[in-house]
């Protein structure tokens, strides 16, 4: 945790440094019509740090295969249909139906597909995944949403390479 700090404080004081370089350029022009700008740029605030990222994520999925990309399981529906189908399910998640539903229904893994995630660098509690140890498009959408969000891991040959996955962020 402390190096998240560390580094949100050098990004608002390297924000900070940038809004007094801009100023003192700006306010050595004398080419302004109005004067207005290097008060304008003075006022103006550095942007925010983006929000430090969790070191132990809760998640549920719903894991949408084809054919020929889950080891041990008999799915038969083409890439086409599974990317047709993750996305009414995700379109459907979204809107409010029910997510264990939705879960028990649909996936390609085992229900209720709930999984716990430390982040790269920390070390996982018991029951949890290292987020390494997951194909990389879980930990990346997982890791981006906020608890109670719904998004999509999107097939990808090396990023998400058994399927789609519909995620919500549980904790």
């Amino acid at each position: 945790m402390r190096t998240n700090r560390s580094a949100a404080v050098t990004a608002v004081a390297l924000g900070f440094l940038l809004t007094i370089a801009q100023c003192s350029s700006s306010g050595s022009r004398s080419g302004s019509a109005s004067g207005t700008s290097s008060a304008t740029a003075a006022t103006a605030a550095p942007a925010p740090p983006p929000a430090p990222t969790a070191e132990h994520i809760k998640l549920q999925h719903i894991l949408i295969a084809f054919a020929g990309k889950v080891p041990g399981k008999n799915v038969t529906r083409t890439q086409d249909e599974a990317r047709a189908l993750a996305h009414q399910i995700l379109n459907r998640a979204k809107k409010g139906e029910d997510f264990d539903s939705l879960v028990r229904t649909y996936t390609d893994d085992r229900a209720p597909g709930i999984y716990g995630l430390a982040n790269s660098g920390v070390t996982p509690a018991p029951g949890e995944f290292s987020r390494d140890r997951m194909v990389p498009a879980f930990g990346e959408v997982g890791f981006s949403l906020a608890p109670g969000e719904i998004g999509i891991a999107e097939y990808d040959p090396v990023k998400s390479p058994y399927g789609w996955h519909v995620i919500k962020r549980l904790e």
